[in-house]
């Protein structure tokens, strides 16, 4: 019997697949994207020290989004982590796209971000 593998194992497995090749610094952070069912989630990440530099998504007060699983809810967070980082003077990042295929929310994320200031 051929059984059907989980598709966020599958996606664990992509991921991690491409964070053995790409790591965030002080200088140029990794820009980490995870969406759920509701939400969408960034993070600026520097791996040398394990810290978060900045974060957005849609369930924070400021954007004021009550259920932000679309498109563009994905766009408002795109540009609050791209504001985040231009203040913190981070201007060019290392883009993680977590796995998820580039397409719908990742990519309007990542092109609200760049619209906005970060260089990927």
């Amino acid at each position: 019997m051929i059984t059907k593998a989980n598709k966020n194992a599958v996606r664990k497995k992509r991921h991690a697949r491409v964070r053995s090749r790409i790591t965030g610094t002080e200088s140029r952070p990794r820009l980490n994207i995870f969406r759920s069912n509701k939400h969408i989630y960034a993070q600026l990440i520097d791996d040398v020290n394990g810290v978060t530099l900045a974060s957005a998504s849609t369930s924070d007060k400021e954007l004021g989004i009550d259920a932000g699983g679309n498109a563009e809810a994905a766009v408002k967070v795109g540009e609050l982590i791209a504001k985040r980082a231009v203040e913190k003077g981070m201007k060019s990042v290392v883009f993680d796209r977590g796995g998820y295929l580039y397409h719908g929310r990742v990519k309007a994320l990542a092109d609200a971000a760049r619209e906005n200031g970060l260089e990927f």
